[in-house]
């Protein structure tokens, strides 16, 4: 499977009720419609090969053989194909009748797994016609299939299975199959549907995915079912560790399309979250109830056609972004304030540049302050403007210092810089390294003795980008007291700035339009001196590359340990259209080069809050040798070209 991603289906054919041979005829041919799109599980509703609404009929000798029967005949029908089939059916046993799920690969009927949890109440009254499983470990039925709770490994994953009411109740079998190492569990169900219970039901879903750390794949039945006292949907869910990844249509028409629903699931990222989360047990060591069946599968390398993000930092919906936007300038705004609090000041010393990372510091500064009731007048900032600074940021910096009524002074560093050249002996007119970093170097002094005279707590403005990059003057605008941003990336700055932007347009449009024309500013830090026209002159991602390009290296090598390979895979995938893979593959050798010598300068960064699942403090979630080789990451990237 390349890069651990496999496809998946829930299927829910048309069925008759008590049809044996018509409810199999339509699951062959709904099962060779996933292996043509080359799914490599299907999975089929609850009792789907007599019908689920049968009543009585489940005690008639003539339906329960016709149905082992069916069962027979599917695998018959499927033995030229490579997918593994999930079909539900009733099943008589030691005199017993379970309701089971029959797994099925190749013509060959791996194992039987019966449903644990009968309901009996309200409409359900599955008691009167099946028994509950009681675990007697994996028995051989008559015709030597395995029998019982098992957890099923096959062509690099593991997969467990469980039936409809086996999801609803307090101990799922489920928790019992990840302990033993299943990645996706398959639920074959017939769940009704009464008012309300449809979004009750995808949420169960899906915490039960973020809970198990797995794919899960609900399986419903739809048309066809008796409606004589119930009604049913056919609502098919797939999830992926807490994220609907595919979801049928209600009460559709049963049509190919409405029918069959996909996902490829992402099993690398499964075992990422599973690997780095040590509460996460998998106890696969001796029998603890569960069984591990074994069988051979081989299964189509894909390319995935879920989506990718281009911004997974960033919420795809307008109202969740709305939400996070809130959410992220509390958490920011109270890392702030309680430590404003632990240290007794009631001063903050930002410097303002009039670019993206400093209007976010001042904004989460000012959303703090509120909160302790300061006055705004003790947020002191500082506009620093120097060789590179245009008339455009420096005018922004002043006009939201103003509208948010902040102390606003203006401090030119380029007499003291000037001198410091004289010093050292440089140049004026070589505008190298030294040349930007003594500008750097010079604007934090200022803040830190401000700082001093004020009583204060010098801001930081960086971002999680720029930690990443080391795209940072070390001793510079690296160091403050405090760095708010320090997880945030630079794609989740534009859109917190846009947020504060569109969220003052009513109350404040003088505030609200230099914060939208800040966040249409190229992002440049400004030490370079400006072209003839007064515009920037040096743009920092014509020099590093696209900052989203580099987030999305940066979230999934960080957040998942992703290979680069993959990584680069899946860029070409998101970014189709915006760039070419030559673009990608340089920028991400950039990235992997800069990320692995710039470690020194995430040793010692100051403190900050954490904000999102990827942070780079040496004191959280980050913690590398600064002189680690980075040679297995880029040998990887080169197998890209081969």
């Amino acid at each position: 499977m390349l890069d651990g991603f496999i496809r998946v289906a829930a299927a829910s054919p048309k069925v008759r009720v008590g049809d044996v041979d018509y409810n199999v005829e339509e699951t062959v041919r709904l099962a060779r419609k996933a292996a043509e799109n080359n799914c490599a599980v299907v999975v089929f509703p609850e009792l789907g090969l007599t019908g689920y609404t049968c009543g009585d009929l489940f005690l008639q000798n003539a339906l329960l053989d016709k149905a082992v029967e069916g069962l027979y005949v599917l695998a018959d029908q499927t033995a030229d194909l490579n997918t593994v089939i999930i079909a539900g059916l009733p099943y008589l046993l030691g005199g017993k009748l379970y309701n089971v799920a029959a797994v099925i690969h190749q013509g060959d009927i791996i194992g039987i797994v019966p449903k644990q949890n009968i309901p009996n109440h309200s409409e359900f009254y599955e008691l009167r016609h099946f028994v509950p499983y009681e675990d007697e470990g994996i028995i051989m039925t008559g015709d030597d299939i395995c029998f019982g709770r098992a957890v099923f490994n096959c062509g690099g994953f593991s997969f467990g299975v469980e039936i409809c009411e086996d999801l609803w109740v307090a101990s799922s079998p489920s928790v019992d199959y990840v302990k033993n190492g299943a990645e996706i569990i398959f639920n074959l169900s017939c769940s009704d549907e009464i008012i309300g219970k449809a979004k009750f039901r995808r949420d169960l879903v899906k915490m039960q995915s973020a809970k198990l750390m797995a794919a899960y794949l609900y399986c419903d039945a739809g048309l066809g079912e008796s409606t004589q006292d119930l009604v049913f949907a056919g609502h098919n869910l797939i999830a992926e560790n807490g994220k609907i990844l595919s979801e049928s249509k209600r009460f559709a028409n049963n049509n190919d399309e409405d029918a069959v629903i996909y996902a490829d699931v992402d099993l690398e990222r499964i075992r990422a979250d599973r690997r780095r989360t040590n509460t996460f047990v998998s106890d696969n060591t001796g029998y603890n109830g569960v069984d591990i069946i074994e069988f051979d599968a081989e299964f189509p390398d894909i390319k995935p056609v879920r989506k990718i993000s281009r911004t997974p930092f960033v919420p795809e919906s307008k109202d969740d972004l709305a939400a996070r936007c809130e959410d992220i300038l509390s958490m920011q705004a109270a890392g702030l304030y309680t430590r404003m609090n632990a240290i007794g000041s009631n001063k903050a010393i930002i410097g303002l540049s009039g670019g993206l990372d400093s209007t976010l510091a001042l904004i989460v500064t000012i959303h703090a302050f509120d909160k302790l009731g300061l006055d705004r007048k003790n947020i002191i900032a500082i506009t620093m403007p120097g060789f590179g600074t245009t008339v455009r940021t420096k005018n922004n910096s002043m006009n939201i210092a103003e509208e948010y009524g902040c102390t606003l002074k203006e401090i030119s560093i380029s007499e003291a810089v000037t001198q410091h050249f004289r010093d050292i002996g440089h140049d004026i007119d070589v505008h190298d390294i030294t040349y930007e970093n003594s500008q750097a170097r010079e604007r934090t002094q200022i803040l830190m003795d401000m700082a001093n005279q004020e009583r204060g707590l010098v801001i930081g403005t960086g971002d999680l980008s720029e930690l990443a990059l080391g795209w940072a003057t070390y001793n510079g605008d690296h160091m403050s007291m405090y760095g708010v941003n320090c997880s945030i990336p630079k794609t989740l700055v534009r859109y917190l700035v846009s947020y504060e932007s569109s969220r003052t347009a009513d109350t404040n449009p003088a505030l609200s339009k230099a914060l939208a024309d800040i966040v249409d500013t190229p992002v440049s830090p400004e030490l370079l001196p400006p072209t003839e026209d007064g515009k920037i002159s040096q743009k920092t991602e014509e020099t590093v590359g696209p900052y989203e390009l580099h987030d999305f290296f940066l979230y999934y090598m960080i957040r998942y340990g992703f290979t680069p390979s993959k990584i680069y895979r899946l860029a070409n995938i998101a970014f189709e259209g915006a760039y070419d893979p030559d673009t990608i593959y340089k920028w991400e050798e950039t990235f992997l080069r800069r990320f692995f010598t710039q470690q020194f300068k995430r040793s010692c960064v100051p403190d900050g809050p954490k904000v999102g699942t990827v942070s780079l403090s040496p004191r959280g979630d980050w913690r590398m040798p600064s002189d680690a080789s980075r040679n297995v990451w880029l040998d990887d990237l080169k197998t890209v070209k081969e």
